[in-house]
């Protein structure tokens, strides 16, 4: 097909010619808001004040969604935004994990506010292009293209060419071949899309794309959590498209390039040193924790039953790196030497509407392989390469995906479920081909697909209303909060990782805090508030990658080798510094690592007032399932019979051999409900919230975020 000629006969709709800006100390103080309803484009200022409380990336994504929608909006209204942003760090090529941006939305999926962070070439491209943020409002009657060509410095807008494809492993090549000028010129082209699922779907997410110069082959890096793939082909965009010219060793223009390349030297010496005998992020990617985790028993195993398997084995470490192609740079961004985005390259797909095509899958990383793995008991890595990648090239939130599929199994286990009620699909413990076939039904728009595209918690409300099932016993075991699917860690015996999980502004995310480690291995965090402190620096501190524009993976998953001899050294105190250099020698502005997390505890707040402004974000909302904490069901409880028999007689304090089963499981029940809800009071005290979850004004004082619109929305919740 002829990429060109198409190119050459799109139908604008809209063209828009704009004067670039270049950065300066990482901002263009400008975003560039496109509303595909009324098909008007425009340069939008960034105010000062804007840019001094919300730094940039997510916390933007915040500030423009607040102003773009009401306490009245719904996900489907034209006027909800999906906001793309970097940081002002992001695209620097001299410090690894400098590529992230960050996606915020109102969520179909949870109706709530939503972020999502992603690596790949589209952030740095936005910068290079001279916007700060990319704003998406309004809902076309015609499917479009967005076009930000920045070698011509003009957006345009147009309808989507009948010729082109919808699912992104397809799609992402035809519009790579449409817009560079050669095969060398396609790494400076990126796209933004998602696939036929997210179009039948609440859970859709979004593909970015970026062209791989080594393997000669597109990639896709996924912004998949919240449905941000549904909401952007609700509002019927094929794409979003953007060229630049090329990239240079200072887009970002920086105040102290010296100083960036002198801590990238540093850290690029420890992964070349370190990383062997540390994590293998070079050979296996994330995907080493899928025997780290079993070993420690908290690998998600049916459903977050269990946390190991006799057959976990077959899927763990050593299998993946017999998969991945080694000895290729895999990195998701230029001049990022962790190489963690692994890809199996010429995998024959035996299933589905590309059956026999060979393709590259992007992954699995470690939340794809347990979430489509263990979780579902699927323990053939063949299966779990295919489910990855249908989920990606459909539009479909890995996570999620595992999580839907493990609650169905379940339910499948317990009679909710059967084959008159699934369509004759058999939705039992391991059945990787049902699991594709759903998925595959759901691109297609028809069949039990469409109810398991709906996510848990609304299977939950369907199941119980059509009689099916008892919904506590569905609470109990349906893996999700705030609407949200529970990321892959197994939290019963870590506390901290509970609160980390359900005391989330978006849902059980483990960007927020993984403190699973802390808490239940090293016992680093054991009293109310120690877990407090924790749940108090962690998500505040992880919170600031996503404002900066970086990833997080090159903080703690390889480390200095005397990091152990650091005071605090779960923090890792160099690398924590080395930010701190960084964001210092990019942006000029005065910055210590207090200040650090003073800018992320602003901007966190923020998003829990906005939560509240939308009717959410109080103590109710933190619920979590029961199976997040404990074991739901007697198979459960026998499976760790001794270590709960032992925490009731050391730590309740009551005669197991006197005891029934049921009243074991009572009693064990009763006392992890206690513990978290005493763990909420410590936490929401340490944050500077009340009792309900809601900010204090005194707080936002103390913090510098007393906004007269926050206060309105907090001022009758003291």
């Amino acid at each position: 097909m002829n990429y060109q000629d198409i190119k050459n006969r799109r139908k604008l709709i809209t063209s828009f010619p704009y004067k670039w800006k270049p950065m300066d100390k990482g901002y263009s103080d400008q975003s560039l808001y496109v509303n595909v309803g009324t098909n008007k484009v425009e340069i939008r200022e960034i105010a000062p004040e804007t840019k001094e409380k919300f730094i940039g990336g997510k916390g933007y994504g915040l500030r423009m969604l607040w102003d773009a929608i009401t306490p009245e909006t719904k996900w489907r209204d034209p006027e909800n935004e999906i906001v793309i942003s970097g940081g002002p760090c992001c695209g620097i090529t001299q410090y690894s994990g400098s590529g992230k941006c960050i996606v915020v939305a109102l969520s179909p999926q949870t109706e709530r506010i939503i972020d999502s962070n992603v690596g790949g070439h589209f952030g740095p491209h936005l910068k290079i292009a001279g916007f700060d943020a990319f704003e998406l409002q309004g809902n076309s009657e015609k499917d479009v293209i967005v076009y930000i060509n920045a070698v011509d410095n003009v957006v345009e807008i147009f309808e989507a060419p009948q010729e082109l494809s919808y699912d992104s492993h397809l799609l992402g090549e035809e519009l790579l071949d449409m817009f560079a000028d050669s095969e060398k010129d396609k790494i400076n082209v990126s796209v933004v899309a998602s696939g036929k699922a997210a179009e039948h779907s609440l859970i859709g997410m979004l593909n970015f794309t970026f062209y791989d110069l080594k393997r000669g082959k597109v990639r896709l890096k996924q912004a998949g959590r919240g449905g941000l793939g549904t909401l952007m082909r609700h509002k019927n965009v094929r794409a979003i498209v953007a060229k630049v010219p090329r990239v240079t060793g200072n887009i970002n223009n920086v105040v102290d390039l010296p100083a960036i390349q002198e801590r990238g030297k540093r850290f690029n010496r420890e992964m070349r040193e370190l990383d062997d005998i540390q994590c293998q992020m070079r050979k296996v990617g994330t995907a080493h924790l899928m025997g780290v985790l079993e070993k420690y028993d908290i690998l998600p195993v049916m459903n977050f039953k269990f946390g190991d398997h006799k057959d976990c084995p077959k899927i763990d470490q050593e299998v993946w790196k017999s998969y991945f192609t080694q000895g290729v740079p895999d990195g998701c961004w230029i001049g990022c030497n962790m190489s963690c985005a692994k890809g199996v390259d010429n995998f024959e797909l035996r299933t589905g509407p590309y059956k026999g095509s060979k393709v590259i899958v992007d992954g699995p990383e470690y939340e794809n392989a347990a979430a489509l793995g263990s979780n579902i008991a699927v323990f053939d890595p063949r299966d779990i390469i295919e489910l990855n990648f249908y989920c990606d090239t459909y539009g479909v939130c890995t996570i999620t995906w595992g999580n839907v599929v493990g609650f169905l199994m379940e339910c499948w286990d317990n009679g909710i479920l059967n084959l008159e009620r699934t369509g004759g699909i058999d939705i039992s413990w391991g059945n990787a081909d049902s699991a594709l076939e759903l998925l595959h039904q759901m691109a297609r728009g028809e069949g039990f697909g469409l109810i398991a595209g709906l996510g848990v918690r609304k299977q939950k409300e369907m199941f119980a209303a059509n009689g099916w099932g008892d919904i506590n016993f569905m609470n109990d075991i349906g893996m999700e909060n705030k609407g949200l699917e529970y990321s892959m860690y197994l939290s019963k015996e870590s506390l901290a990782q509970q609160g980390g999980y359900a005391m989330t502004n978006k849902g059980p995310q483990h960007d927020e805090a993984w403190l699973i480690f802390m808490d239940m291995v090293n016992n680093m965090i054991p009293t109310f508030e120690n877990k407090a402190e924790a749940l108090h620096y962690f998500p505040y501190f992880r919170t600031w990658f996503g404002l900066a524009g970086f990833c997080k993976l090159c903080w703690n998953d390889v480390e200095p080798a005397d990091n152990s001899k650091y005071a605090e050294p779960n923090k890792v105190p160099e690398h924590v510094d080395n930010y701190v250099t960084i964001f210092k020698a990019v942006t000029g502005r005065e910055f210590d690592k207090e200040e650090m997390i003073r800018q992320s505890e602003r901007v966190y707040n923020f998003q829990k007032i906005f939560n509240i402004r939308m009717g959410f974000g109080t103590r109710e909302q933190d619920k979590q399932p029961y199976r997040a904490a404990g074991p739901v069901t007697k198979e459960e409880y026998l499976s760790r019979q001794e270590r709960y028999d032992k925490q009731l007689t050391e730590i309740i304090g009551m005669d197991p051999s006197k005891m029934t089963l049921e009243e074991k499981m009572s009693k064990v029940r009763e006392y992890r409900e206690d513990q978290y809800e005493k763990l909420l009071d410590a936490v929401y005290k340490r944050r500077g919230w009340n009792k309900n979850g809601v900010p204090t004004v005194e707080h936002l004082k103390n913090i510098g975020m007393d906004l007269p619109e926050l206060i309105e929305v907090i001022g009758n919740r003291q």
